[in-house]
């Protein structure tokens, strides 16, 4: 029986189409800046992308807040950009920069909203314990060049 790593490790792609809506709506979150309109574009994605896979809706919230951080002195050791509860099906992100409280960067945004999608789509359709894999990397790159082409 092969264990939850290697399962983890061994899907290396999204087995779904991408709409040309999730496409469009890509675009449009790019261009976004507010906790207001990331939340309603990333909610109308995250919707898009549940249907091409098929799976159960995640429920989304960004607040407006800095993000959780740990210190070690004077320098920033980690951040923590988002997160995903797999009890409730909500994914969480913080829309400002740990130190400064700056707006986040559009890409960086839109990649922390994918990668915390993608361990919704490994625990609903996948059925894993969704863990930071190479396998799960690879899977994130295929959906995220999928939306960005």
């Amino acid at each position: 029986m092969r264990s939850n790593y290697e399962k983890n490790n061994a899907i290396l792609a999204i087995d779904f189409s991408v709409t040309r809506r999730a496409r469009l709506v890509v675009k449009h979150l790019l261009r976004s800046r507010g906790a207001t309109a990331r939340n309603e574009l990333g909610e109308q994605l995250l919707d898009e992308l549940c249907d091409c896979a098929r799976i159960d809706i995640v429920y989304l919230k960004i607040h407006d807040a800095r993000q959780y951080h740990k210190r070690r002195g004077k320098r920033v050791v980690m951040r923590q950009y988002g997160y995903y509860r797999p009890a409730s099906q909500s994914i969480y992100i913080t829309n400002r920069t740990a130190v400064r409280g700056q707006l986040l960067a559009p890409k960086t945004f839109l990649t922390t909203l994918l990668h915390e999608w993608m361990h919704h789509y490994d625990h609903c359709k996948l059925k894993l314990n969704s863990i930071h894999t190479k396998g799960f990397y690879l899977r994130l790159g295929s959906l995220t060049e999928v939306l960005l082409s």
